[in-house]
């Protein structure tokens, strides 16, 4: 079964990118992420990102990735992982 995703990565430097937020990215980690559209988001990582293959609504194969935030009172998100531009460590939950 594949996944769709909103963007594929093909481009060996985007990938690298993802996979280094997903080693630097600890499941518990308190953190204050900065994405690409301006908002920040703090809260706590539930779980390490996932990068793995999806596919794009014209079917091409690429990479992204998923993170999921608890943002505290019940609101958890899942992101796509592209869509960090940076982050702030805050500690360990």
């Amino acid at each position: 079964m594949s996944r769709t995703a909103p963007r594929i990565h093909v481009e060996q430097a985007d990938i690298e990118r993802l996979k280094a937020l997903q080693l630097a990215l600890d499941a518990e980690l308190m953190v204050e992420l900065h994405m690409r559209g301006g908002t920040t988001l703090v809260g706590t990582l539930v779980d390490r990102p996932t990068v793995q293959q999806f596919r794009d609504a014209q079917g091409n194969e690429g990479t992204n990735g998923q993170v999921r935030i608890d943002l505290g009172g019940g609101d958890i998100r899942d992101l796509w992982l592209d869509e960090v531009e940076r982050f702030t460590r805050l500690g360990s939950s």
